[in-house]
């Protein structure tokens, strides 16, 4: 069972991704924005072992996402969202453990 009090990406939390509310566009969508800044941010300066411990974290939170992915009741467009931030998250984590690369910065694509 996902604790819905569980911080899934940045400060968001469980209860906001999987719930009706807030709706998924725009308020989610603003919401994922804004917190990937923060997030790719904070990756600016980061030690090896930094991104691999938040790669793993990020990783995990998917799972717990998505781990009733199927079930009707839940905002599956919201979860969408999630998912397409998250791996952009992820992705820019990897490039700097990979190659020691600043992040991408924005949110934007």
């Amino acid at each position: 069972m996902l604790d819905l009090d569980r911080r899934v990406f940045g400060r968001i939390m469980a209860r906001e991704i999987i719930g009706a509310q807030p709706p998924a566009v725009p308020d989610t969508r603003d919401m994922l924005a804004s917190e990937l800044e923060v997030l790719l941010a904070g990756l600016a300066g980061a030690d090896a072992g930094k991104l691999r411990r938040l790669l793993a974290e990020q990783v995990d939170a998917n799972s717990a996402v998505n781990g009733r992915p199927g079930a009707m009741a839940l905002a599956q467009d919201k979860i969408r969202l999630f998912n397409e931030y998250s791996q952009r998250y992820t992705e820019a984590i990897r490039a700097r453990c990979d190659n020691g690369e600043p992040a991408p910065s924005g949110a934007g694509r």
